[in-house]
């Protein structure tokens, strides 16, 4: 059975045995770095610095604490392995705040334990110790360097954990900040904080937020979200998409299809704010149902005309002012020729064919409607202006 950490401290080796081993300590150290350094390309670098001095002496003092650990009969073997246990913690930390991964860490410990082992059994071989006593060893050290590999592993895992959601935390205020219109300075800080590397664009994205769980995850990795950005869109979530123009807003279309999805302009990435802007306007006129994606770029005519509601309902009076003697159904039906006839500039079967009427009755609607304006209705300012003015539904 393996030996477990308090085999470890339950377990006295002999005097005789130790002392050979405190002497060697520093050679074994040395022999143990050398081999860490040889056989895992990712510490040879940071052992050439300051920092391979610390852990050098961090390799010495593990080496150590084992000694005293295995040299205390009886003790708890919480006590000694304390300080082993917490700085092989710190290290793992240590190794995930430079980038570093587990595969590294975890690579070294075996090197170590392999090449420390071989070392240690040479001087006990040397002092003449026997193989049972040796074995016996053999178990132990490698229980220690079990117990301060977990130990970095949970220190590793730990600071990517904290650091993730730091990061997490950092990305969401960016995401904030943007939707916000904050100043390019400070959202330029806060992307360096986050570790966020900018695109030339950013383009809004609002969507459910049940879809958008989903919909992220096939989204550039840069995207960034914020929930509850638009108050009166509850159960909303707003998306911001790097670079999704030209020849990749397509691909967009695709992979929103069946969302619920309003899209936005691109806009440059710190003035994300006016992306939104557009994509909120465009929500309220042409909200999307039955899981349709809506693309601003398509409704661009509407927001210009409905820019300013005030000037479009005068606009509106004015232009529709001679119909203002016919009844209410009749007057409907007037306005709603006279629009699809400026659309298609005059060709009644067209008109018809949207109308679902009879082209004779576009005829006597039309011959009405020449009544009524006169040869207004052949001046380019009043067709600008009723078309204008009925380019969008009355709501």
């Amino acid at each position: 059975m393996k030996p477990s950490l308090r085999d470890i401290g339950s377990y006295r080796l002999p005097v005789e045995v130790v002392d050979p081993l405190r002497h060697g300590l520093a050679a074994v150290s040395a022999s143990t770095i050398a081999a860490i350094i040889k056989e895992v390309p990712a510490y040879a670098e940071p052992f050439a610095g300051e920092l391979g001095l610390k852990i050098a002496r961090a390799v010495r003092a593990a080496l150590g604490a084992f000694l005293n650990l295995v040299s205390r009969p009886g003790a708890d073997p919480g006590t000694p392995m304390a300080s082993a246990v917490e700085a092989a913690y710190a290290l793992g930390r240590g190794e995930a705040r430079n980038g570093r991964s587990l595969d590294a860490l975890l690579a070294a410990y075996r090197v170590g334990a392999r090449v420390a082992w071989r070392e240690l059994a040479a001087i006990s071989v040397r002092a003449g110790q026997p193989a049972a006593t040796i074995a016996d060893f053999a178990e132990l050290v490698f229980a220690y360097i079990d117990e301060l590999s977990a130990a970095s592993v949970a220190g590793h895992a730990d600071e990517l954990a904290a650091s993730g959601r730091i990061r997490l935390r950092r990305l969401q205020e960016l995401g904030q900040a943007l939707i916000a219109g904050e100043p390019a300075h400070v959202v330029q800080g806060l992307a360096e904080q986050a570790e966020w590397a900018p695109p030339q664009t950013l383009t809004a994205l609002i969507l459910p937020e049940r879809a958008a769980r989903w919909v992220i995850d096939l989204l550039d990795p840069r995207t960034l979200q914020a929930a509850d950005a638009v108050p009166d869109l509850p159960g909303t979530t707003v998306l911001l998409v790097p670079d999704p123009q030209g020849a990749s807003r397509p691909t967009l279309h695709r992979l929103l299809t069946g969302h619920h999805v309003v899209i936005g302009p691109a806009r440059p990435w710190t003035e994300a704010k006016s992306s939104l802007d557009r994509a909120i306007r465009v929500h309220r006129l042409a909200p999307p149902d039955d899981g349709a994606v809506v693309d601003t770029e398509d409704h661009l005519a509407a927001v210009v005309v409905t820019a300013d509601p005030s000037a479009l309902a005068d606009l509106r009076a004015w232009a529709l002012a001679p119909l203002d003697g016919e009844r209410g159904a009749a007057a409907a039906k007037l306005v709603e020729t006279m629009r699809s006839w400026l659309v298609h500039q005059g060709r009644r079967e067209d008109v018809a064919a949207e109308l679902f009427v009879h082209p004779q009755t576009v005829r006597y609607r039309m011959a009405r409607l020449r009544e009524l304006y006169g040869d207004r209705l052949r001046d380019p300012r009043w067709v600008l202006a009723l078309t204008i003015a009925l380019a969008v539904p009355e709501s």
